[in-house]
């Protein structure tokens, strides 16, 4: 998902072709095929949009976190992080699928509805068939299923009691009977999801073990992943109300829950201050503040009503908070990595 620092400027023009590398690019960094390109995109631009791979970094830092915060600590395994943050970004990859099947069955997923606005939609548009999506989806679970075999062998149950917990509540998400995001419980099920689940469970699947300080040092993340999908469904209240879809921001209200998503960006970095000061994190995360001066941008954009129309070549629309804190994610992840990076290459701040 690009955007730029200021949301009314315009982007760059797309690509004119659907493929090759230029094309592919385009979807990883907006979840969209080139638009001039119509149907005519290769098999890797189809299912980069299929999948909607542009957001796999959030997951893929989160396994980062999991595993720069293990690193320098008893019982380290390369192979066995590796196989963690492969098994998330399947899981991930998983979960995308079936949330684009669970509600395209149940009808939330129409052609009026964000999900086939902002990108092509998989089924609805025809980018693959059902029969395609389901095999996708049993292939990923396969593969899941290989490294949660490999990972309970080498690291025992605790790996797959976390990974069974993880796919309980990404399924839970949006499939009946629970469908969290209806109940007002899909935000809290992301904190948790990309927060203890992911990080935690990366750093006992790479050590054998898991001390409090660790999912401490998981929550920062997690509210910062949180941030985003906040703002997706501020966006979405104008259609998410009149189909009795109850997210947080339908409960709250548009402006209340514009509040709760700035009061989280500020609780990203009170929680990576907490980290510190219980020596949870090391103090080169600190460095988390040079994300400020984009917290701001994105302070202003939440205070102001979106435009009533696209800026020229917008990929996303009608999402706009979502991307302006998809931006704030982008630039203090990056930073909380990078302090992780640093701590763990030269043994600052560690216990």
């Amino acid at each position: 998902m690009t955007v730029t620092e200021e949301p009314r400027r315009e982007l760059a023009p797309p690509p004119a072709s659907g493929h090759g590398p230029r094309s592919w690019l385009y979807a990883l960094t907006t979840t969209n095929p080139p638009p001039a390109a119509g149907n005519d995109i290769d098999s890797i631009t189809r299912w980069i949009v299929v999948t909607r791979a542009a957001v796999l970094p959030m997951t893929l830092f989160a396994g980062l976190v999991g595993g720069l915060l293990a690193v320098r600590h008893r019982g380290f395994d390369t192979l066995d992080l590796v196989l963690a943050i492969v098994g998330i970004v399947l899981a991930h990859l998983n979960n995308n699928l079936t949330n684009d099947l669970f509600d395209t069955n149940v009808g939330t997923d129409a052609a009026s509805y964000p999900r086939a606005l902002y990108a092509p939609h998989p089924l609805l548009t025809g980018l693959v068939t059902k029969q395609q999506l389901y095999a996708a989806i049993a292939a990923t679970t396969i593969g899941d299923l290989v490294i949660a075999a490999v990972l309970l062998d080498r690291r025992g149950w605790g790996v797959v009691a976390f990974a069974t917990a993880g796919i309980i509540l990404s399924v839970a998400y949006t499939a009946p009977p629970l469908r969290l995001k209806k109940r007002g419980l899909g935000e809290p099920d992301v904190l948790v999801v990309w927060g203890p689940l992911m990080v935690g469970g990366t750093y006992l699947s790479a050590t054998g073990h898991l001390p409090w300080q660790v999912l401490v040092a998981s929550v920062p993340y997690g509210v910062l992943c949180t941030t985003v999908l906040m703002g997706k469904h501020v966006d979405k209240i104008p259609y998410d109300e009149p189909t009795g879809t109850r997210t947080l921001p339908v409960i709250l209200g548009e402006q209340r829950a514009k509040r709760a998503t700035l009061a989280l960006l500020a609780a990203f970095y009170l929680t990576v201050g907490v980290g510190i000061a219980v020596q949870a994190l090391p103090w080169m995360t600190a460095i988390v503040i040079l994300a400020l001066p984009r917290l701001g941008k994105v302070w202003k954009a939440f205070q102001a009503p979106p435009p009533a129309e696209p800026p020229k070549h917008y990929p996303i629309w009608p999402l706009w908070y979502a991307a302006a804190a998809f931006l704030h994610v982008r630039r203090a992840g990056a930073l909380l990595v990078l302090g992780l990076i640093v701590s763990a290459v030269f043994n600052l701040g560690w216990k």
